[in-house]
């Protein structure tokens, strides 16, 4: 079985990182943190490592890779190395300057609660990869249950820079725009009461771009050698916009309806249309079932088959019918389910069925 060496294992990723191949994949894991001088050395890893895993802010990687390339001086002839950053070109070329097999991954989400990527896309680069380490991969990719999807690094840092550079730097730009009214029109919080189901989506991923590393998001935009063509257009569009606005004539109008409205429409594709509407759809659903109030929420502690039909069990007992049921995870990463109630119901009642779950150890009432 490989040992696997990270680099960077203190960051958030090599720390989620080192857990899963310890626990998923049963394998030895040893990492080094420069701020930490406990962690192994360099040429610890070197020695040691059968699979060399880089996992350091984007702007460092590649000089980083090549550093350990000059220090391996060819021990990593048929060894793998792999990095997680978020920009493919440069650290796979980096890593090719190296003898070793390499491919390059990208985990299209931040480090999950989750102990796997089930239900997240991971972009897979693969440059290099002698035979020797194709079954091996396979179980990796298989272990992380992520949706993988096979790429160039170029064509990859060029999707980049629409999904991620244009995606935040939009949302960016919004948070400025609220910001600049917020003396005006109130702040964030305040306008929610206002919300759509679109302004609600995206004020939670502006809150997400802004409550994670800052150094992430600057290095997606200034590490991305085609984020800046990307963002050109995105003014182009914004500009052509602002001018018909301006004009205000019904020719300015029928030219919106042309070229933001039909013209977009047909390039879309009615299928692609029809899947992102039903999304959206299921996501007002959602929205709306969680900011209701008549809600419980319990943590089932033990993962069996029956464990929810005990739980429903009680509140059938109790005469209370539920409108919803939602999984999810706490911030401390427990699994738990979240009742709706078709109506709602006296305190009495379900302080009951709250303190029937709690006292028969089917589950744990988190919050009501």
């Amino acid at each position: 079985m490989p040992v696997i060496g990270i680099v960077g294992s203190g960051g958030a990723y090599g720390r989620w990182l080192r857990t899963f191949f310890a626990s998923r994949m049963g394998l030895e894991v040893i990492g080094h943190d420069p701020v930490d001088p406990a962690s192994q050395t360099p040429e610890q890893l070197l020695a040691q490592a059968d699979v060399l895993l880089f996992s350091a802010p984007i702007r460092h990687t590649p000089a980083l890779i090549d550093d350990y390339v000059r220090r391996s001086a060819g021990r990593e002839q048929g060894r793998l190395w792999l990095d997680v950053t978020s920009i493919k070109s440069a650290p796979v070329a980096a890593m090719l300057r190296s003898g070793a097999s390499v491919a390059g991954l990208h985990p299209m989400t931040a480090p999950p609660k989750t102990p796997t990527l089930k239900g997240r896309v991971m972009v897979v680069c693969e440059a290099r990869v002698e035979a020797h380490w194709r079954a091996w991969l396979e179980r990796l990719y298989a272990a992380l249950e992520a949706d993988c999807v096979p790429a160039s690094p170029e064509h990859h840092d060029r999707v980049m820079a629409l999904v991620q550079a244009m995606v935040h730097a939009t949302h960016l730009a919004q948070a400025g725009v609220l910001q600049g009214y917020a003396p005006l029109l109130g702040e964030l919080r305040e306008l929610m009461a206002y919300r759509s189901i679109a302004f609600e989506l995206d004020a939670t991923v502006i809150s997400r771009i802004l409550s994670l590393n800052p150094a992430i998001y600057e290095d997606i935009q200034f590490g991305n050698p085609h984020a800046g063509e990307v963002l050109d257009r995105l003014l182009e569009q914004l500009q052509r916009l602002r001018a018909l606005l301006a004009d205000g004539s019904d020719a300015a109008r029928s030219a919106f309806r042309g070229e933001f409205l039909e013209g977009n429409r047909d390039a879309m594709g009615e299928q692609a249309l029809r899947d992102g509407n039903y999304n959206f759809e299921r996501l007002g659903y959602l929205l709306s079932d969680l900011a209701d109030a008549r809600a419980m929420s319990v943590h089932l502690p033990e993962d069996r088959a029956g464990s929810l039909r005990e739980l429903l069990h009680v509140f059938e007992r109790h005469g209370i019918s539920l409108a919803s049921i939602h999984s999810s995870r706490t911030p401390a990463g427990d699994v738990h389910f979240r009742m709706g109630f078709a109506r709602h119901y006296a305190a009495d009642v379900l302080d009951a069925a709250a303190q029937e779950i709690d006292r028969s150890g089917i589950g744990r009432v988190l919050e009501r």
